[in-house]
């Protein structure tokens, strides 16, 4: 490490003013200060020190985003070789058939993402800003695998420019940029991002996998329940055929990749509280709110909302719910920043999660509208405790006063 510090050292004058590379110091800062810690500390005034900068923070959530990421690939294979009607599923074969399947979409969504990130921090000469190493990730995760490359860049770069950019870069949007980019997907590209075979990849790669029929159908359990018209007993048997509770927890089922296992989501869970990263009030809140309105759902179930039959447990293991509630509603950026306003906007997104599933069958995936939806609410929901706090307080030195 000594050398490659010492070689860096040797390479700043040429990005510095004045040299010859100087048009690319925000570049070479943010490469620099990605692998080490930077140096510079402040001269005056009061000032808190912490060696666990918005690198590191972002470096641990990758890290607690990788469970994710590396039992989606799996299942990538998985899914493909179900679909085929395979005998007979070896792991190796199956991973890095979703190795190679996912990784195109990692390079694009980076690619575009980074790209236009150093080149705006180019054009403002500021620092190259960290967030996208963890929207990098997120992108490929929560999108179906058959989403062609091109569809995925252009809504990767639409997200970065007018959903963080025009705001002023990282810590200053208003909204999750992966869910933009998925809601942009679907609503420009709907016949793309939903359907029965959307979840699974179905072509070889590298001589693994298999070339899937046209005939074969992946769709995920919440769309086959959402479209299935029949009384409360055909649904929990068509259930029973579709998935067990156990599976669901694993992720051995259709779905956008990073979605699928709630035994991976628990892990990262784990890593981002362990780490103090996340807050624990909103991941409680989410499930605490998708529970209750499960709940309420099962009680007044109807055949005209299948999802209505589904248990609240299951609410939460099916779909992207618990991959919501972990990462997506969690962002510090865009979620409620008081303590009471934490509580009240995982609560918001975990009833809304489950009323658009259960109530809109033509959108059986409620989670990523829910939480675009707290994102745009969180500013009020703290504007409103701070000044009920501010009003109890006046309340109570007038009291004082008075007496």
């Amino acid at each position: 490490m000594q050398s490659l510090r010492k070689y860096l050292d040797s390479l700043r004058p040429h990005f510095q003013e004045g040299g010859k590379l100087h048009n690319f110091e925000s570049v070479f800062d943010g490469f620099e200060t990605f692998l080490f810690t930077p140096s510079s500390t402040s001269q005056s005034g009061v000032n808190i020190h912490d060696a666990l900068d918005s690198k590191r923070i972002m470096i641990i959530v990758v890290v607690s985003l990788l469970p994710c990421l590396l039992f989606g690939m799996y299942n990538t294979g998985y899914q493909n070789a179900v679909a085929a009607g395979a005998s007979t599923i070896p792991f190796w074969p199956t991973f890095f058939y979703g190795f190679f399947a996912v990784l195109p979409r990692i390079i694009v969504a980076y690619v575009v993402g980074l790209g236009i990130e150093f080149t705006v921090a180019q054009m403002r000469h500021e620092e190259i800003q960290e967030g996208f190493l963890v929207t990098g990730i997120l992108i490929p995760l929560i999108c179906p695998i058959e989403t062609p490359l091109w569809m995925l860049a252009v809504a990767t770069a639409f997200s970065v420019i007018f959903v963080k950019e025009v705001f002023g870069g990282t810590g200053y949007n208003v909204f999750n940029v992966a869910l933009v980019t998925r809601a942009f997907l679907f609503f420009a590209y709907p016949a793309q991002m939903s359907g029965d075979k959307v979840f699974v990849a179905s072509g070889k790669i590298f001589g693994l996998g298999y070339d899937l029929p046209d005939t074969f159908t992946g769709a995920t359990p919440l769309g086959q329940i959402a479209t299935f018209a029949g009384d409360r007993l055909e649904v929990l048997n068509l259930q029973d055929k579709v998935i067990s509770t156990w599976d669901a927890f694993l992720g051995l089922i259709p779905g956008s990749m990073g979605e699928t296992s709630t035994l991976c989501v628990l892990i990262g869970a784990v890593i981002l509280l362990a780490t103090g990263i996340a807050s624990w009030r909103i991941m409680l809140s989410v499930i605490v709110g998708g529970l209750a309105m499960g709940w309420i759902a099962n009680i007044f179930q109807t055949p005209t909302y299948p999802g209505s039959f589904l248990s609240p447990l299951d609410q939460l293991l099916y779909g992207g719910f618990a991959f919501a509630a972990v990462f997506m509603a969690t962002d510090p950026v865009t979620a409620a920043r008081t303590g009471t306003g934490k509580y009240i906007y995982g609560l918001l997104v975990g009833v809304v999660a489950v009323l658009i599933r259960v109530y809109n069958n033509g959108y059986p995936e409620g989670a990523m509208l829910a939480v675009l939806l707290a994102n745009a609410l969180a500013p009020l929901i703290d504007y409103c405790v701070v000044q009920a706090n501010v009003s109890r307080r006046m309340a109570r030195m007038k009291k004082r006063v008075n007496s």
